[in-house]
């Protein structure tokens, strides 16, 4: 009989799954880092801060092309939040003993319905009624076919962003497991490669996805 760990200890204490303190222990380390990265900022950036804030600037650029100079500011602390918390999550595969928050279900699926309910209040912010007839189409008879047909592309979203990414990284866990089990020593190093790739890809994929759904909904053609 194996001896228990601190994460049996853990969740023996709080009565928590074994996702959600793997969830909050990232959250947790995320938040140190943050800190840590505040504290040692310097006006004239060099050397890793240099790095950062050109990676940074990039990808605040080209947020800033999908969704305009004006839209941008507001809506990019969450995405990218999002985004960092994704591959934090993500990467944790490639520790032993740790199983990523991203390769449950129900972590997926909390982030695809806060995306989902956040695009659709910007569309209704923004145009009002005008953002919930398109869903009607362009002409009145043709609603009872255009309802059901957008209705089932925008919960789609939900299941898109959510299935995708738990299928992949829990794909990747279990593909991990196997093979440190079976060949624990250098063979595992390419495919960590691979993984980290992944892991580094499908964060970028629930970003994207995130961006351009912000975008069609501020952006909804008046009909």
């Amino acid at each position: 009989m194996e001896a228990p760990t601190f994460l049996d200890f853990i969740m023996k204490a709080t009565g928590l799954p074994g996702y959600l303190v793997f969830t909050w222990f990232i959250m947790l380390v995320i938040i140190t880092l943050a800190l840590i990265v505040r504290v040692s900022l310097k006006l004239v950036p060099e050397g890793i801060q240099n790095i950062a804030e050109s990676i940074v600037y990039g990808i605040y650029t080209f947020v800033e092309d999908i969704l305009g100079k004006e839209e941008t500011p507001k809506h990019f602390p969450l995405i990218i939040t999002l985004a960092i918390f994704i591959f934090f999550c993500n990467i944790t595969e490639l520790i032993p003993y740790f199983t990523p928050p991203t390769s449950n279900l129900n972590t997926t699926l909390s982030m695809a319905i806060l995306v989902f309910v956040y695009y659709q209040y910007l569309g209704i912010r923004k145009h009002g009624f005008k953002y919930i007839k398109h869903f009607m189409g362009p002409v009145w008879w043709l609603s009872p076919l255009i309802i059901p047909i957008e209705l089932i592309d925008h919960f789609a979203r939900i299941v898109s962003l959510s299935v995708r990414l738990f299928g992949n990284i829990f794909g990747d866990d279990m593909l991990l497991a196997v093979i440190f089990f079976l060949v624990p020593w250098l063979v595992p190093l390419p495919i960590m490669g691979l993984v980290l790739f992944a892991a580094t890809l499908q964060a970028f994929i629930f970003f994207l996805l995130s961006t351009m759904y912000i975008a069609e909904a501020i952006s909804e053609p008046e009909i």
